[in-house]
């Protein structure tokens, strides 16, 4: 049984998907071991305790630098014993001591296709906002393996969305959350919990 720490910084829409999808046995062989948030007047906390999962605040304000928080952050992955971190809407950079022990065990959902509109600085809203101003018809969203970089990790599932006539960044984003990322999450989780994802030179390999 994979345990699934999951991290999120807003109303956890990806969470509920997660959640829903392991209801309905659509994740099989996987359960969420913890919730945590950066934010703890997020509504995905209040989703967790809901669910009887544990959910816990981690916020880099209530340390006295960076480094503490990271170290924070880690011994609670550590201590929930958590097999595959899920990055659900985690506005916070996930740093090196994290990444160094969980290597290609965290997964992200961005809200784009990669390479297009991602990287530093592209996230939440900003990222439907490039893909109007730039006028592209088709967008989507990405879940990947976490490295170093910033959305530079393996990609695992992509799943397209067309941009239509008269879209604003806020009903693109929606339909990019209803139609790809709450779709591909939970399928992705559903591949790594049951063995079928490997990584081979720096690619995601998804087996039959």
């Amino acid at each position: 049984m994979l345990k699934l720490a999951v991290l999120v910084s807003g109303g956890g829409t990806n969470l509920q998907a997660i959640i829903d999808a392991i209801e309905k046995k659509e994740i099989t062989n996987a359960k969420i071991q913890a919730v945590i948030s950066n934010n703890r007047n997020v509504y995905a906390l209040e989703r967790a305790k809901r669910y009887g999962i544990a959910g816990q605040c981690i916020s880099p304000k209530d340390f006295p630098n960076r480094e503490t928080f990271y170290e924070e952050l880690l011994k609670s992955l550590k201590e929930c014993k958590a097999d595959l971190v899920v990055l659900a809407g985690y506005l916070v950079a996930i740093p090196p001591c994290v990444v160094e022990a969980f290597p290609n065990r965290i997964i992200n959902i961005h809200p784009s296709l990669i390479p297009s509109f991602c990287g530093v600085g592209y996230y939440g809203l900003r990222v439907h906002e490039g893909a109007l101003q730039r006028g592209v018809k088709v967008t989507g969203a990405t879940v990947h393996f976490v490295d170093a970089g910033t959305d530079t990790g393996p990609i695992i599932l992509q799943k397209s969305v067309e941009v239509l006539q008269g879209d604003t960044p806020e009903t693109l984003q929606r339909r990019v959350m209803e139609q790809a990322e709450w779709v591909i999450l939970p399928r992705a989780i559903d591949l790594i919990a049951n063995g079928k994802v490997t990584v081979h030179d720096g690619k995601a390999v998804i087996s039959q």
